[in-house]
């Protein structure tokens, strides 16, 4: 049998009642019915969060060096996919060694405009806090207040449209 395909990183804030996990970006629902979901709709949605997390990265950080990247996620055990885009790999490294890291630029990743002056804990907050947002957007045109996807007789707060 092979092993199911998971964003989760091992902190999910959905058990102390946050909608969108703040470990893997996937709304309560979601995470309840991952199990469910066939192998091709796990990895479209494992694209979907990799394509949120590198859009909103690339606002703050490029990689500059992809080898050196992976070597470091290597070296520290951060898990990655192969197919893992290298910003959200960096999203990745910044969760886990953010009050460790000193020199970005030894990991393969240099801050944009705006981002040169933080310390790498203030750049992953400004990164995490924006993915939350577009995450809890997302969730939000998904699933209405109610836990079921929104229909046709509702409008984008899920009240009914007459």
């Amino acid at each position: 049998m092979s092993r199911i395909l998971s964003p989760c990183v091992g902190v999910c804030s959905t058990t102390v009642g946050d909608n969108v996990c703040r470990g893997c970006q996937r709304h309560d629902q979601e995470i309840l019915d991952w199990f469910g979901y066939d192998s091709e709709q796990r990895t479209q949605r494992m694209r979907e969060l990799d394509a949120l997390r590198s859009d909103v990265a690339g606002r703050w950080v490029y990689v500059h060096d992809e080898a050196a990247l992976a070597e470091q996620l290597t070296r520290h055990r951060i898990r990655f996919r192969e197919d893992q885009s290298a910003l959200s790999r960096a999203v990745e490294l910044l969760r886990v060694g953010r009050t460790r890291i000193r020199d970005l630029s030894a990991y393969g990743i240099t801050p944009c405009s705006g981002g040169e002056e933080l310390e790498p804990e203030q750049l992953f907050s400004r990164i995490n806090d924006e993915i939350m947002v577009e995450a809890a957007k997302r969730a939000n045109n998904e699933v209405s207040p109610a836990g079921h996807p929104p229909d046709a007789t509702q409008d984008d707060a899920g009240k009914r449209k007459d």
